[in-house]
């Protein structure tokens, strides 16, 4: 009986080990993925704000929420099992469906240029919102179409990271991922568009050095918010135009992303340090910003008219 309950014990802690083991890997797996997918992070934290301007201050982090509530469906509801069935039973599949994504995103980043450059936007005076209600939800809609997008690079740079790894520790490092990122992305949403908020508070309540902060957020916060939008508007250009370069390198044509890394290469080598690491980084961006463009005006042209669009006219 004693010898049967010591096997049993043996047995009960190489399990436990095992488990251990499996949650170590799953954790740094996680963490590999989450660093590799960053760089998103970053452009979908530039991304959003743009779509919770022209909110009053009540409402502005209850959209975020409903934002990061749809981020949230994206990334677990709909992304990840749709990445982890590709991944198993079409693996070829998923660069072109990113490429689409990015194309989208090119699509929205050329269509809002054209928009701020000529005054004219899409939708008819008819077809706008005629309530509050109406315009929030228009503007959570737009922002969680545009999420689905980052997201789907989120995931697929976290799948590229854990693909030799069993299917149930790719879900979880893929959930893992995917709650960690859309917490930090609207966190930090949060955070810049109540900065007026709260330098409001620091100069009414805080200390000389606290108050003077606070009256440099107060007024500093529209011109930030007004910074972020244009921003926004670039980051969709050379984040699509990134997926567009790395898609095209994926299906066998890399003259383009080549190009355009080793134009970053010079630069970086040129500059040591990180002024050319900086550098380097803004010459990749901005050549995938412009293949974003190129790319965008042209599905703009197809679908809206461009010659009418710059008129300013319908097309």
């Amino acid at each position: 009986m004693s010898v049967g309950l010591l096997a049993l014990l043996d047995d009960v802690a190489m399990i436990a080990r095992g488990a251990a083991a499996s949650l170590d890997d799953i954790a740094a797996g996680a963490a590999q993925a989450g660093a590799k997918a960053a760089g998103v992070v970053i452009d979908d934290a530039a991304v959003t704000p743009t779509y919770v301007s022209d909110f009053t201050p009540d409402r502005e982090l209850p959209v975020i929420a409903r934002i990061a509530k749809g981020s949230l469906i994206n990334k677990l509801v709909i992304l990840l099992p749709l990445a982890l069935l590709l991944s198993a039973l079409l693996p070829g599949a998923i660069t072109p469906l990113l490429m689409l994504g990015g194309l989208y995103l090119s699509y929205e980043g050329a269509e809002k240029l054209v928009e701020k450059l000529t005054g004219h936007h899409e939708e008819d005076e008819e077809a706008r919102p005629t309530s509050a209600a109406a315009f929030e939800q228009a503007r959570v809609s737009g922002a969680v179409r545009t999420d689905l997008i980052l997201s789907a690079e989120i995931m697929a740079i976290a799948l590229a990271e854990v693909t030799a790894e069993p299917l149930v520790e790719r879900a979880i490092v893929l959930a893992l991922v995917g709650v960690a990122m859309t917490a930090l992305v609207y966190g930090t949403v949060g955070l810049i568009v109540k900065l007026d908020d709260i330098g409001l508070h620091l100069a009414r309540k805080g200390g000389p050095a606290l108050q003077a902060i606070g009256r440099v957020l107060v007024t500093g916060t529209p011109t930030l918010l007004k910074a972020l939008a244009g921003i926004g508007t670039a980051a969709m250009l050379w984040v699509g135009g990134g997926i567009l370069l790395h898609g095209t390198a994926e299906l066998g044509w890399p003259l383009l992303a080549d190009w355009q890394h080793g134009m970053a290469h010079h630069v970086e080598a040129a500059l040591a340090g990180f002024p050319g690491a900086a550098l380097g980084w803004l010459v990749s961006a901005a050549l995938a910003g412009v293949c974003g463009l190129v790319a965008g005006f042209v599905v703009v042209g197809a679908t809206h008219g461009l010659p009418a669009l710059l008129k300013g006219g319908k097309a």
